[in-house]
């Protein structure tokens, strides 16, 4: 009977503050329960990033700090953009010498060789008997191999070569001597009647190594002669296969 007294004070006086005001309200109402406690709140945004902090010390004064193992290598990024060409660098050192190659074909190796010459003598002096026969003027030179300075033919292919010459005497006996390194080859004579002019010829086919020379020279007899455009003495050459 007690309790139910205390629940319908306690109804009045909260219907008293609640429709009327306090002046008409009976004062020193007892105080009311406390409420149910609310819903957690929701947590805040995330703060800013701290310092890097200072290396840990170690658990004890002797130990020294040891660094964590290494970690997995990271996913491979993408290949960055192509930078600025560097200097040349030094030239390296020669590189070894390649194997040998496969031997060429001799015909088109040498068929591009050619040699070739005609010269001539032009004056009505005898040579000198027993002397190297001079000629003054170039008809023909392909490949520059007739020396006129010494008046002989220096090999510069190996091979083959086959010399002529038209010598126009008058007068005197001749003898031509076609001469290969110092060694007399042939021997070319015509004997001629007092008054007599006439022209001789000779040729030989000649086997050279590079650098050899040949030459033609008088004998005893050295009747040779040239004059103007009624006669000329000639020495020809040509390659007839290059080895």
């Amino acid at each position: 009977m007690f309790g139910g007294h205390i629940i319908f004070g306690t109804l009045l006086g909260f219907l008293c503050l609640s429709l009327v005001s306090t002046e008409t309200c009976p004062s020193g109402g007892a105080p009311g329960f406390p409420g149910i406690p609310g819903f957690p709140g929701r947590d805040g945004r995330e703060g800013m990033k701290g310092e890097k902090g200072e290396p840990g010390k170690p658990l004890k004064a002797d130990e020294t700090m040891k660094s964590g193992e290494r970690g997995e290598s990271g996913i491979k990024g993408i290949p960055g953009k192509r930078g600025l060409q560097g200097d040349l660098g030094l030239t390296g050192p020669p590189g070894l010498h390649g194997e040998p190659g496969e031997p060429g074909s001799l015909d088109a190796s040498i068929s591009h060789l050619q040699s070739a010459f005609s010269v001539v003598r032009k004056t009505r002096a005898h040579p000198e008997p027993n002397s190297l026969i001079r000629f003054s003027e170039v008809i023909t030179d392909i490949n520059k191999d007739f020396n006129i300075a010494e008046s002989k033919f220096v090999c510069k292919i190996p091979g083959t070569y086959y010399f002529v010459f038209h010598a126009s005497s008058s007068e005197k006996h001749l003898c031509v001597n076609l001469i290969h390194d110092d060694k007399k080859l042939a021997v070319f004579c015509d004997h001629m009647q007092k008054g007599n002019q006439q022209v001789s010829s000779g040729g030989l086919a000649v086997y050279l190594k590079e650098n050899e020379k040949v030459w033609l020279t008088t004998g005893f007899y050295n009747g040779l002669f040239a004059e103007g455009d009624k006669a000329d003495s000639v020495f020809s050459g040509f390659l007839i296969h290059a080895h």
